[in-house]
C-alpha cells in the first residue's frame, strides 16, 4: 500500500499496489465530477518540483524497459501531451528513437490527425509533425504518458494512429499503471478484436481504491486559497533566449534523432545566458504547459554548473490545495492563460517552493506565450511577484511547422 495522505485516507481513497508506487506518485484531489482524484508524480516535474536528475533517472528507467520489449527494433516515440510530453522526450531520447512526436493542444498549424481523452481538462490532442510520413519513420510506435488508469485513451489513440500510419508493433510505457484486472482484460480484448498487437510496460503497478459519492465529498472540503501574498513584492525580468531556427523546441512538430544533441546544446546556450543573472539563491525552472524538455535541459545544465535546481511546469489541471502535511499541493497559483483559450481560460501551477528557504524562479515559455496576459494583473507574472517571489523569464522563439519541414527537406536534398 501507498503511503496515502490522511486526507485521501480520510476520504476512503486509497492506493495499492508494489512498494516502487508509493516512490512515484502521493494521491491528491481535484474538483472534477468527472474524476475527484490525481495521482502526483515526484518524478514527472509537474506538480510537484523534482530534481532534474531524477526526472531524467525514471524516464531512463522506463525507457530501459520499453526497450526490453524491442528487441534491438527501431520506433516512434509519441508523447501525450500536456502531461508526458517531456517524459516521452526523455524515453525517445534514451531510446535513440527514430522520431519523438508528441500531441499538442495549441493551433495555429496544419494537423494532420487527432483523437479525444475522456478524463482530461482539455479532451482534444492535435497531431502537427512537419511531414505525416514521420509517423511511419519505423514500424513499431511506443506511447509514453506518465499514468494508465483504465488504458481507454491509449487504446483510443492506438486505434487513431494506426488509422493514419499502421504499425506492426505498439508499446504503451508509463510510470505507473493502475489499471484494475477488469480493465486490463478489457483492454487486451479490445486489442485482439482490432487485431493490434500491444504490450503494456510501467514502472510500478497498482489499484486506486474510490470511495462512492468521492467527487461530492471533494467539492465540500475547504481548499487553501490560490495565489498566497507576501509582504513584498518581488521582481519580474524578461529577456529573450536564443533558439535556431532548424531545431525543433520540442516533439510538437516532431523530433528525429538527429536533432537530440544539437537541442540539448541549444538548451545550454539558454542556460548560459540565465547563469549570469542568477544568485546563490536555489532555482526553481518552471515551464509552459506542455513546453516541459527544453526547460528540463535548460535546468540540467544549470544544475551541472553547480546550482540548486528544481524543475516543474505550469498546468491546465485546477486540483484542490490544502496546506497540510503530508498532502503533495500544498500552495496553488490561478491565473489568465497566456494563450487566449475561451474554453478553459485560467491556468494552475502548484507548490513552487523550495523547503524552508527563499528561491529564485525561472520562467520559460515560446513566444506564442510570451502576450500580454502573461504580463497583465491575474497572469502568472503578476501572481508569482505578488508571492514575494523574483522571476526571470526566457522566452524562445517557437519552431515554425512550414519552416521547419522545409529545413529538414532541404538537409535530405543534399
Amino acid at each position: 500500500m501507498t503511503a496515502s495522505p490522511a486526507l485521501c485516507r480520510s476520504l476512503g481513497m486509497h492506493v495499492n499496489g508494489e512498494p516502487a508506487l508509493a516512490e512515484l506518485v502521493v494521491p491528491g484531489l481535484r474538483r472534477n465530477p468527472r474524476r475527484a482524484h490525481l495521482l502526483v508524480s515526484t518524478v514527472l516535474g509537474k506538480h510537484v518540483p523534482a530534481e532534474p536528475s531524477a526526472v531524467r533517472a525514471a524516464a531512463d528507467r522506463l525507457a530501459d524497459r520499453v526497450a526490453q520489449e524491442l528487441d534491438g527494433d527501431p520506433c516512434v516515440v509519441f508523447g501525450f501531451a500536456e502531461t508526458a510530453t517531456g517524459l516521452g522526450h526523455c524515453v525517445a531520447a534514451r531510446l535513440d528513437a527514430a522520431v519523438y512526436l508528441q500531441s499538442t493542444r495549441r493551433t495555429g498549424a496544419t494537423i494532420h490527425g487527432e483523437f479525444t481523452e475522456g478524463h482530461s481538462h482539455a479532451t482534444s490532442h492535435l497531431l502537427q509533425p512537419t511531414s505525416p510520413d514521420l509517423l511511419s519513420a519505423a514500424d513499431v510506435l511506443v506511447l509514453v504518458d506518465d499514468e494508465i488508469s483504465t488504458g481507454a485513451t491509449a487504446l483510443d489513440s492506438i486505434r487513431a494512429l494506426h488509422a493514419l500510419a499502421p504499425h506492426s508493433r505498439y508499446v504503451v510505457a508509463s510510470l505507473v499503471d493502475v489499471r484494475s484486472p477488469a480493465h486490463a482484460a478489457e483492454n487486451a480484448r479490445a486489442a485482439a478484436d482490432s487485431g493490434l498487437d500491444i504490450v503494456f510496460v510501467a514502472l510500478a503497478r497498482g489499484t486506486v481504491d474510490l470511495p462512492d459519492g468521492l467527487s461530492e465529498r471533494v467539492a465540500e472540503l475547504p481548499a487553501t486559497p490560490f495565489n498566497p501574498v507576501a509582504a513584498q513584492r518581488g521582481t519580474v525580468e524578461v529577456l529573450p533566449a536564443p533558439w535556431p531556427s532548424d531545431v525543433p523546441d520540442g516533439g510538437r512538430h516532431g523530433v528525429l534523432a538527429a536533432d537530440q544533441s544539437r537541442l540539448r546544446d541549444a538548451a545550454a546556450e539558454v542556460a548560459a545566458v540565465l547563469a549570469p543573472l542568477l544568485d546563490e539563491r536555489p532555482v526553481i525552472v518552471i515551464g509552459h504547459e506542455e513546453l516541459m524538455y527544453l526547460p528540463l535541459c535548460v535546468a540540467e545544465s544549470l544544475a551541472a554548473d553547480g546550482h540548486p535546481v528544481r524543475f516543474q511546469t505550469t498546468t491546465r489541471s485546477p486540483a484542490l490545495v490544502r496546506d497540510e502535511d503530508g498532502y503533495p499541493l500544498r500552495r496553488g497559483f490561478e491565473f489568465l492563460s497566456p494563450e487566449p483559450d475561451p474554453e478553459a481560460p485560467r491556468r494552475y501551477l502548484y507548490n513552487a517552493q523550495w523547503a524552508r528557504e527563499e528561491a529564485r524562479i525561472v520562467f520559460i515559455a515560446d513566444s506564442p506565450a510570451d502576450t500580454d496576459r502573461l504580463r497583465a494583473p491575474g497572469g502568472l507574472l503578476d501572481v508569482l511577484a505578488a508571492a514575494g517571489h523574483d522571476v526571470l523569464v526566457a522566452v524562445v522563439p517557437a519552431s515554425d511547422q512550414a519552416e521547419l519541414g522545409a529545413a529538414r527537406a532541404e538537409a535530405a536534398a543534399r
